[in-house]
């Protein structure tokens, strides 16, 4: 893993490149390993640049849930795993098959956040107006080349300043 630059803590800003699913899910997990509860992660990127990955990560690094039994709930919409003895909530969001941001309002997305969750949004590009007036962490991921990542992350509370 390699950080893109030194970290900005000033605006909270992250750049890193990971060189395989591999280190996209160890960054996920030294994330989740962090995360308190109350955050609400944006990730957006195109088709295969690891937002699948990373949330594995997460999982693992909150005590969620077997990394193989992650999965995007395309069909589905939204995965629930427990972490940390139960004590924690993921909810694990996909939005690439919401037609609108009102469809995906619907979902009962507001219910979700709160203190003791963790919500996790794939695709989250889609439905950016219904996260107006929350504090979410957004993170863009990118192809670099074909094993390579750019992970950037917005908006990061300072404990997660990794």
């Amino acid at each position: 893993m390699l950080f893109y630059g030194e970290p900005d803590v000033s605006q909270n800003d992250i750049e890193i490149i990971t060189n395989s699913a591999g280190e996209t899910i160890a960054l996920g997990k030294k994330i989740g390993a962090l995360l308190k509860g109350g955050e609400i992660f944006a990730l957006i990127g195109n088709l295969g640049t690891g937002k699948t990955h990373l949330i594995k990560g997460i999982s693992l690094g909150l005590e969620a849930h077997d990394p193989d039994q992650v999965s995007s709930p395309t069909f589905v919409l939204v995965n629930e795993y427990f972490g940390r003895k139960g004590l924690i909530h993921t909810y694990h969001i996909d939005a690439y098959r919401v037609e609108t941001p009102a469809e995906f309002a619907a979902l009962g997305f507001e219910e979700y956040c709160r203190d003791d969750s963790v919500v996790l949004i794939e695709w989250a590009d889609k439905i950016l107006p219904v996260l107006d007036g929350f504090e979410c962490i957004r993170v863009q991921l990118e192809h670099v080349s074909e094993n390579q990542r750019k992970i950037s992350i917005q908006n990061a509370p300072p404990y997660l300043m990794i």
